[in-house]
């Protein structure tokens, strides 16, 4: 049996607004995990590590803020004449004014570059989640039900309205699915990883598009439409699965880290794979307190650290104490200053007083000012 030519499309336009002050001027992809990573890492190295080398990244908002660091795929060993990574860069005109209005509408507008890939599969991925998934296992799904459409799902017993929820029966085919409902009648979601026979999403893409006139997001048009005329199933992950999308739950994957309760980002036989920071080993004074904490390359801890994230070229003064926090590239945590469960942005200056109170996160943007972005 021949073996599927498999294509990945990696959804990485998306604006990243509830995540506030630290997408808005970087495409929210770019932006850090764990010290030295990027949220892109996660998606890229999981296509890689699963056999596929055919990969799409289609980019729309501050596209310039991921392109540096994806490097055209070396990071990846996906530099290649053949295949490879390729960037789907952001237009309007021909189809609508503006830009894409959803992924499903990012997906139509980019259709001819996917048909052109040949594929007898079509996987999509969005940028913005951490977890660890063999995606030759989906596909393995997908042939053996004989599926259209394989949604890749987790349960998320709290809160799973922020997600596509998925009705699925005593076999795994997919009844119903809502996107973002007010009241879930499941905790099952979908991991926004979607494994397509690629003849068949070019057709829906085409067919929706014709009913609607124009397509959204997912549960708009594009997945209901396939359940109305397709076979769609589920592959279920059993693991770790975390959606990065809100400070909150940005915040809590880095303590999950620390904890080594998250998807293993050190494993050998399945590393993240990136572009490293190229500065000098993190520097530790002779005063400095550090507990339970990741300190980046060129960061620099003369004050207190516990639980905590510090990102390369951070500083940290003597007499500044930072307690379960983020803090990103470059900024700068004075004498007198305390900070609890917050995020820094990147190069920030924070005033010296008391930032967060323990409960709420807190954003410090990168002019110094604090918000509460809603989650």
């Amino acid at each position: 049996m021949r073996r599927p030519r498999v294509l990945a499309v990696v959804l990485a336009g998306g604006a990243g607004s509830r995540l506030g002050p630290l997408t808005e001027h970087r495409a929210k992809p770019s932006l850090r995990l764990a010290g030295t990573y990027r949220l892109i890492d996660v998606v890229l190295s999981n296509i890689v590590h699963s056999g596929i080398d055919d990969v799409r990244l289609i980019e729309q908002f501050v596209p310039r803020t991921l392109d540096d660091h994806v490097a055209a795929g070396r990071p990846w060993d996906l530099d290649r004449s053949h295949g490879g990574l390729r960037v789907l860069s952001p237009f309007t005109g021909e189809d609508g004014e503006g830009f894409a209005r959803g992924n499903s509408d990012s997906l139509w507008r980019h259709r001819r570059s996917l048909a052109e890939a040949e594929a007898d599969l079509i996987i999509v991925l969005s940028a913005d989640h951490l977890y660890t998934l063999d995606l030759s296992d989906v596909v393995e799904t997908h042939l053996r039900r004989s599926a259209d459409l394989t949604v890749v799902t987790t349960q998320v017993p709290h809160d799973p309205s922020a997600h596509g929820v998925v009705e699925v029966d005593a076999d795994g085919t997919v009844t119903g699915f809502a996107y973002k409902p007010q009241s879930p009648e499941t905790d099952l979601v979908a991991c926004e990883i979607f494994c397509f026979t690629a003849s068949v999403l070019l057709e829906s893409l085409e067919q929706a598009h014709a009913e609607h006139g124009e397509l959204g997001d997912w549960g708009e048009d594009l997945i209901p439409h396939l359940l109305g005329t397709g076979r769609v199933v589920e592959h279920r992950l059993e693991g770790y699965w975390r959606d990065l999308g809100t400070p909150e739950a940005y915040w809590q994957a880095h303590q999950e880290v620390l904890d080594g309760t998250s998807a293993r980002l050190d494993d050998p036989a399945w590393p993240i794979r990136s572009a490293q920071p190229q500065r000098l080993p993190a520097r530790v004074g002779d005063g400095a307190e550090v507990r339970e904490s990741l300190l980046s390359p060129g960061c620099t801890v003369e004050g207190s650290v516990r639980r905590s994230v510090i990102e390369p070229g951070a500083v940290i003064e003597e007499g500044a104490e930072v307690v379960s926090s983020i803090v990103l590239d470059d900024a700068r945590i004075p004498a007198g200053a305390r900070v609890e469960r917050c995020i820094v942005d990147i190069g920030a200056a924070v005033a010296p007083g008391v930032h967060g109170d323990g409960s709420a996160i807190t954003v410090i943007d990168a002019d110094g000012n604090a918000h509460r972005p809603e989650d």
